[in-house]
Protein backbone atom coordinates (compact mmCIF):
# COMPACT_ATOMS: atom_id res chain seq x y z
CA UNK A 1 0.00 0.00 0.00
CA UNK A 2 1.25 3.46 -0.92
CA UNK A 3 1.98 5.97 1.84
CA UNK A 4 -0.27 9.00 2.06
CA UNK A 5 1.39 12.13 0.73
CA UNK A 6 1.83 14.68 3.50
CA UNK A 7 1.01 17.52 1.11
CA UNK A 8 -2.54 16.26 0.50
CA UNK A 9 -5.14 18.47 2.11
CA UNK A 10 -8.54 16.91 1.40
CA UNK A 11 -10.48 20.09 2.23
CA UNK A 12 -8.29 22.21 -0.02
CA UNK A 13 -8.56 19.65 -2.84
CA UNK A 14 -12.36 19.65 -2.51
CA UNK A 15 -12.34 23.47 -2.67
CA UNK A 16 -10.11 23.41 -5.76
CA UNK A 17 -12.40 20.92 -7.49
CA UNK A 18 -15.32 23.33 -7.01
CA UNK A 19 -13.56 25.75 -9.39
CA UNK A 20 -13.25 23.28 -12.28
CA UNK A 21 -15.85 23.83 -15.00
CA UNK A 22 -18.52 21.16 -15.48
CA UNK A 23 -17.90 18.19 -17.80
CA UNK A 24 -19.84 19.69 -20.71
CA UNK A 25 -17.75 22.87 -20.58
CA UNK A 26 -14.49 20.89 -20.32
CA UNK A 27 -15.53 18.83 -23.36
CA UNK A 28 -16.26 22.00 -25.36
CA UNK A 29 -12.92 23.51 -24.34
CA UNK A 30 -11.09 20.33 -25.34
CA UNK A 31 -12.78 20.50 -28.75
CA UNK A 32 -11.48 24.05 -29.25
CA UNK A 33 -7.93 23.02 -28.40
CA UNK A 34 -8.26 19.97 -30.63
CA UNK A 35 -9.38 22.20 -33.52
CA UNK A 36 -6.34 24.41 -33.00
CA UNK A 37 -4.05 21.42 -33.62
CA UNK A 38 -4.54 21.88 -37.36
CA UNK A 39 -2.01 24.04 -39.18
CA UNK A 40 -4.62 24.98 -41.78
CA UNK A 41 -7.21 26.03 -39.19
CA UNK A 42 -4.64 28.09 -37.28
CA UNK A 43 -3.52 29.81 -40.47
CA UNK A 44 -7.14 30.57 -41.31
CA UNK A 45 -7.62 32.15 -37.89
CA UNK A 46 -4.48 34.26 -38.32
CA UNK A 47 -5.66 35.44 -41.74
CA UNK A 48 -9.17 36.21 -40.47
CA UNK A 49 -7.65 38.06 -37.54
CA UNK A 50 -6.33 40.54 -40.09
CA UNK A 51 -9.17 40.65 -42.62
CA UNK A 52 -12.59 39.17 -43.29
CA UNK A 53 -12.25 36.75 -46.21
CA UNK A 54 -14.24 34.46 -48.49
CA UNK A 55 -13.34 30.84 -49.24
CA UNK A 56 -11.66 31.67 -52.54
CA UNK A 57 -9.39 34.25 -50.86
CA UNK A 58 -8.43 31.75 -48.16
CA UNK A 59 -7.87 29.04 -50.76
CA UNK A 60 -5.50 31.25 -52.74
CA UNK A 61 -3.68 32.61 -49.67
CA UNK A 62 -3.05 29.16 -48.20
CA UNK A 63 -2.54 27.32 -51.51
CA UNK A 64 -4.86 24.51 -50.44
CA UNK A 65 -7.97 23.09 -52.05
CA UNK A 66 -11.39 24.66 -51.68
CA UNK A 67 -12.48 21.43 -50.03
CA UNK A 68 -9.75 21.68 -47.37
CA UNK A 69 -10.63 25.31 -46.64
CA UNK A 70 -14.36 24.54 -46.43
CA UNK A 71 -13.79 21.57 -44.13
CA UNK A 72 -11.61 23.68 -41.81
CA UNK A 73 -14.11 26.53 -41.82
CA UNK A 74 -16.96 24.16 -40.97
CA UNK A 75 -15.03 22.95 -37.90
CA UNK A 76 -14.22 26.51 -36.84
CA UNK A 77 -17.85 27.57 -37.30
CA UNK A 78 -19.19 24.62 -35.30
CA UNK A 79 -16.99 25.72 -32.40
CA UNK A 80 -18.04 29.38 -32.86
CA UNK A 81 -14.46 30.45 -33.50
CA UNK A 82 -15.45 32.03 -36.81
CA UNK A 83 -18.74 33.39 -38.04
CA UNK A 84 -20.15 33.98 -41.47
CA UNK A 85 -22.28 36.50 -43.31
CA UNK A 86 -23.50 36.84 -46.88
CA UNK A 87 -22.24 39.69 -49.03
CA UNK A 88 -23.94 39.43 -52.39
CA UNK A 89 -22.88 36.12 -53.91
CA UNK A 90 -20.00 35.74 -51.45
CA UNK A 91 -19.92 34.08 -48.04
CA UNK A 92 -17.61 36.11 -45.83
CA UNK A 93 -15.87 34.60 -42.80
CA UNK A 94 -14.59 36.52 -39.80
CA UNK A 95 -13.29 35.95 -36.26
CA UNK A 96 -16.25 35.30 -33.94
CA UNK A 97 -15.29 37.72 -31.18
CA UNK A 98 -12.49 39.27 -29.14
CA UNK A 99 -12.15 36.10 -27.03
CA UNK A 100 -11.00 34.16 -30.08
CA UNK A 101 -8.66 36.96 -31.11
CA UNK A 102 -7.19 37.04 -27.59
CA UNK A 103 -6.82 33.26 -27.48
CA UNK A 104 -4.74 33.25 -30.67
CA UNK A 105 -2.67 36.26 -29.65
CA UNK A 106 -1.93 34.85 -26.19
CA UNK A 107 -0.90 31.51 -27.66
CA UNK A 108 1.39 33.26 -30.12
CA UNK A 109 2.96 35.37 -27.34
CA UNK A 110 3.49 32.25 -25.24
CA UNK A 111 5.19 30.36 -28.07
CA UNK A 112 7.34 33.30 -29.16
CA UNK A 113 8.58 34.07 -25.64
CA UNK A 114 9.87 30.50 -25.31
CA UNK A 115 11.73 30.65 -28.64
Amino acid sequence: MQEKCERVDSKQTADLLQNIPDSDTITKMAAVFQALQSDTRLKILFLLRQKEMCVCELEQALDVTQSAVSHSLRTLRQLDLVRVRREGKFTIYYIADEHVRTLIEMCLEHVEEKA
